[in-house]
């Protein structure tokens, strides 16, 4: 693990966003030109997203707002690669989304069938809800518990949305906690990060080896726990969830490669002085 900046470019770089690019709706100092810099020097960037609150063209009009305009397909998130893993493994399945819009959407969009009767749903997707009820754990339960025929998979295994301030939201674990204990059921998949099909969503179509490709953001769990399972280069930037001192306390094996104060640090020395970049400058 180094505490200073990478001393070379990569093939290609991923990014979580909440927490790395931006916090909330204000961006973190260094990430524009950070994204501006990588860009001009010919190497591509893909943004990846645990968060199912969202699907990717919210996605891109956010980036595009914040003024870093982005390809709609260079977004992937947990809407993804739920969507296409269901599509992949259970075309005929039925399920029971305890989600917000955006997956309901896109499952529809799927022709994937969503169904709130237990006696037919095989599949209790757990999603970060911020309408999450009773009601809804009812169903989950009658499903697996009563009659025996549902599994539960989540979008994401996020405890906790970090937001300004400190603060943050309860997210998909706790509804897998709160289905886990009453059904006694156990997870049967993950559709985010640190799970590889997060990783395939991102690289898409780039020829890339992933092993030559960097992993940015600030969650050792999900982001560097993403890189460490598929063999990747990473960085943790002490913007968002996780401290050095944690990264630190990690088996030597399951650390970032780096971790920095700023984001755009991942740009090499030679190419920033080059430019005239300043940690004084927020851009």
């Amino acid at each position: 693990m180094q505490y200073s900046s990478p001393t070379q470019l990569y093939d290609a770089y991923i990014f979580d966003q909440d927490g790395t690019i931006y916090l909330g709706d204000v961006l973190l100092p260094g990430a524009k030109r950070l994204i501006e810099g990588l860009r001009e020097l010919g190497k591509p960037v893909r943004f990846l997203s645990n968060n199912p609150t969202k699907d990717p063209v919210e996605y891109k009009k956010k980036l595009d707002r914040l003024g870093i305009p982005t390809p709609l397909d260079e977004i992937a998130n947990t809407v993804v690669t739920t969507t296409r893993w269901l599509k992949m493994h259970y075309p005929d399945a039925v399920v029971f989304p305890i989600s917000e819009e955006p997956l309901k959407r896109a499952l529809r969009e799927a022709g994937i069938r969503m169904s709130e009767n237990p006696e037919e749903i095989d599949i209790v997707i757990a999603s970060y809800d911020r309408t999450f009820e009773y009601k809804k754990l009812q169903i989950a339960f009658d499903a697996i518990w009563f009659h025996k025929r549902a599994f539960l998979i989540t979008t994401n295994p996020d405890r906790y949305c970090p937001f300004p301030g400190g603060r943050g939201e309860p997210d998909a674990a706790s509804i897998v906690a709160a289905i886990e204990a009453c059904t006694g059921t156990t997870l049967k998949a993950n559709m985010g990060k640190p799970e590889p099909a997060m990783l395939e969503a991102a690289l898409g179509d780039l020829d890339v080896d992933p092993k030559n490709c960097m992993m940015v953001g600030d969650r050792l769990g999900t982001d560097i726990g993403m890189a460490v399972r598929t063999g990747m280069v990473s960085t943790l930037v002490l913007t968002g969830d996780n401290t050095a001192e944690e990264a630190e306390a990690l088996p030597e094996d399951e650390q970032p490669t780096f971790v920095l104060d700023r984001i755009d640090h991942l740009i090499p020395a030679e190419y920033r002085e080059q430019w005239g970049w300043s940690d004084n400058d927020d851009d």
